[in-house]
């Protein structure tokens, strides 16, 4: 059984039509890519794909597509254990940001970035051209091409708040690249179920606000936290709530003072795998949020209203999801206001 019809009949609690095999039409080449503004056109399936970004590997790993992978790179967290063993069949360039010399050792027919840090007009890394000039086409996250850019802010902001529907159109265009539209339409399928479970269980409260952290260099530094409109925010509403930052910057930076002027009913502390600063661990944060003479005086820490999520979900992917879901198997167990 292949990976994702793994995945699906894990699901079929939520569908059962997910337990049907979904018919579509085979990809025709040559084929031709919308994509940010740029047409991008496939004349056969990729064959040695690299993955920029934990969002495109792990959607190309969903669709069953481990043996076109020639590498990966930029995981701040490990991968979904359903997909470890397929995973461990492709190379990881590096979990932070690779060099250009290190993708084009891999000989790619196709780069898939989903961030423009990562494959961008201002990315250390590369920009589209790069691989344009050498013929290999290259996709950009539509996540990541909705924000607003500007000199002041790599990551952008974004004025409305980011759905899943963003989402869908990345699965849905990997699929017709990679001729596995059938397995595209699927894992889309999966995915509306269990966004309108959680929807459905969870209503809409005004009251209930989330504050997202992500990380911080040290207790002293200002903390990066999730922007309002972008996945964090997705994830409070998503569970009935809102975003305690409302700021439309993606990954905006706060201190202690405005975090606590913030006061949310819930704390979200993001573990985040790759261990750049000791603040990356959920535990780091939460015996920081505990033992803060200040700090620890913020109604939510004092009730105990501190949950856990994947960094992962944080930024705009597959992950988004599976992060609601962490959080609302917490939700379950506390006492709210």
């Amino acid at each position: 059984m292949d990976m994702l019809n793994r995945s699906l009949v894990a699901t079929c609690g939520f569908a059962l039509a997910l337990c049907t095999p979904v018919l579509a039409e085979p990809t025709s080449y040559p084929l031709t890519i919308e994509n940010c503004g740029q047409a991008v056109v496939f004349d056969k399936a990729p064959e040695r794909a690299v993955a920029l970004g934990q969002n495109s590997a792990e959607v190309m790993l969903l669709l069953g597509l481990e043996d076109r992978m020639a590498a990966t790179a930029f995981w701040p967290n490990k991968v979904l254990p359903e997909l470890a063993a397929a995973n461990e069949t492709v190379e990881v360039l590096t979990v932070e940001f690779p060099t250009l010399e290190a993708v084009l050792s891999k000989q790619p027919d196709f780069v898939a970035s989903m961030l423009t840090t990562l494959m961008g007009p201002d990315s250390k890394v590369a920009k589209r051209e790069d691989f344009e000039r050498l013929g290999v086409p290259t996709y950009l996250s539509p996540s990541a091409c909705s924000t607003t850019l500007d000199a002041n802010d790599a990551y952008g902001s974004r004025g409305d708040l980011w759905t899943m529907d963003l989402l869908y159109k990345e699965i849905e265009d990997l699929a017709r690249i990679f001729d596995v539209a059938g397995r595209g339409q699927a894992l889309i399928e999966d995915f509306k179920a269990r966004e309108a479970a959680l929807r459905a269980e969870f209503g809409d409260r005004e009251d209930l606000t989330f504050l997202f952290w992500f990380s911080s260099p040290s207790p002293a530094d200002d903390a990066y936290l999730g922007g309002g409109n972008g996945p964090s925010g997705y994830i409070a509403d998503i569970l009935g709530g809102s975003n305690a930052v409302k700021t439309e910057a993606e990954w905006p930076t706060l201190g202690w003072e405005g975090i606590m002027a913030a006061d949310p009913t819930i704390f979200v502390a993001s573990q985040v795998d790759r261990d750049r600063w000791e603040l990356d661990n959920a535990d780091a944060k939460i015996a920081y949020l505990t033992s803060d003479p200040t700090v620890s005086q913020m109604e939510a820490v004092k009730a105990g209203r501190i949950v856990v999520m994947s960094g992962a979900a944080m930024n705009p992917s597959i992950r988004t999801l599976y992060g609601a879901e962490q959080v609302a198997e917490q939700l379950r167990t506390l006492d709210l206001p």
